[in-house]
């Protein structure tokens, strides 16, 4: 996610500080594709489920805690989408991780799935917030957006009605959101080391 340059304060008397540091977008962009990608995978039912404690690392360490610093550094940077982005959906994945590894939380008798769809609702309605703010950003981005936001819908949706088929098609649109995520993140590093654009994200024209 590119930010733009922090501007200089005009305010006499007030310290002027030059932040020089490399854009955190694609560090962000990779956790989070890489932690939906294995979550997606279960999800979808591709994988026995017994198998997805695997996804509990990653959701903890690499889409929470890395993409919550790419946030920090988005805010450093002066970009508050990207900040405000980053830093939220590395708190979705450190609360994932903790609702999927604290399951004394629940009674035995509680009705999970009814917790787990208004948790997801939330994150739904946060979703298509950001879907509308990020057509200002690129094409790329709200392609991923607009997948995410639909992946989230099918697994509110299958959790609050008890529908496993639902969850399973959501698996797939995260899966498509999480590729969309690596081409935006790929894009981003391959151009910067490259000097010139290798790979479009069709910027929005200002």
């Amino acid at each position: 996610m590119k930010s733009p340059e922090p501007s200089a304060s005009t305010t006499p008397g007030a310290i002027t500080r030059t932040l020089n540091i490399a854009d955190p977008g694609p560090l962000g962009l990779a956790a989070f594709a890489l932690t939906t990608f294995v979550l997606s995978i279960f999800n979808a039912g591709l994988l026995d489920v017994k198998a997805q404690p695997v996804v509990f690392g990653l959701a903890l360490f690499y889409g929470g805690i890395v993409q919550l610093v790419a946030g920090v550094m988005e805010f450093l940077k002066n970009n508050m989408f990207g900040a405000v982005a980053f830093c939220s959906y590395g708190g979705f994945w450190m609360s994932y991780w903790y609702l999927a590894t604290h399951p004394a939380l629940f009674a035995a008798d509680a009705p999970k799935l009814q917790g787990v769809g208004v948790f997801l609702l939330g994150w739904t309605i946060f979703t298509a917030y950001m879907l509308v703010a990020v057509t200002h950003v690129n094409g790329g981005l709200t392609g991923t957006f607009s997948v995410l936001l639909v992946a989230f819908i099918f697994l509110t949706a299958g959790d609050l009605l008890h529908a496993h088929s639902l969850t399973r098609v959501g698996g797939y649109f995260g899966l498509a959101a999480a590729f969309g995520a690596w081409y935006c993140s790929f894009a981003a590093v391959i151009n910067s080391t490259a000097g010139r654009t290798v790979l479009s994200v069709w910027p929005r024209k200002k």
